[in-house]
């Protein structure tokens, strides 16, 4: 499916129909998530990939109640670090080296900005990390809509209570956005045929 067409097809299903999703369009997924574009490729976020039934109920009441949570085959939680920390900057400066095969001073430059980063304050980072999720976030529903599955974004949830739920807090993470993943149930879902409404090309670019 062309990317414009995927994007087209898809739409927030208020109604999944509790189909599993095949675990190799599941794998694609979480494979776009790993490529997608974060500020010096940091990625700084982690995304936890729940299928099992108990705790997904465990969830839905944290979640507002949203059916979806528990009628998806699988739900993303998508947990932005709750801070920048010096062993994150090593670890990752490490990876690069490893990966591209060149020596670790090499990248003495660049280490420092990202300590520079990690030197601001932990809510100006944590806000920053939060952000960058939503990247992999908007990634993960492209990714979606290519593999015809459907994925409705939430952030209608209790961050709190699910960091406490999942233990988030112990492993310094935030929970940021919920994306449960499934099938529609289009005789079910009021929305399912409705026209997509989005705002006209000349009210949303500007042009100069």
């Amino acid at each position: 499916m062309e990317l414009l067409d995927a994007l087209q097809w898809r739409y927030a299903s208020k109604k999944m129909n509790g189909q599993a999703v095949p675990e190799e369009k599941v794998e694609r997924i979480l494979e776009a998530i790993r490529l997608a574009p974060s500020s010096m490729g940091l990625q700084p976020y982690t995304v936890l990939v729940i299928k099992d039934a108990e705790l997904k109920k465990q969830i839905l009441p944290v979640a507002n109640n949203q059916q979806q949570v528990v009628d998806a085959s699988h739900l993303l939680v998508f947990a932005a670090w709750d801070n920048i920390t010096p062993e994150h900057v090593a670890d990752y400066i490490s990876l690069m080296a490893e990966t591209r095969n060149i020596p670790v001073e090499s990248l003495d430059q660049f280490k420092a900005a990202l300590l520079r980063i990690a030197g601001r304050s932990a809510e100006e980072n944590f806000q920053w990390t939060a952000r960058q999720s939503y990247i992999a976030f908007a990634t993960a529903i492209a990714a979606a809509a290519e593999e015809h599955v459907d994925a409705t974004p939430m952030e209608g949830f209790n961050s709190a209570a699910l960091d406490e739920l999942l233990g988030l807090k112990e492993k310094g993470l935030r929970s940021i956005t919920l994306l449960p993943l499934g099938y529609r149930d289009e005789e079910n879902d009021w929305l399912a045929k409705s026209p997509k409404v989005r705002r006209e090309k000349d009210k949303l670019f500007v042009i100069s």
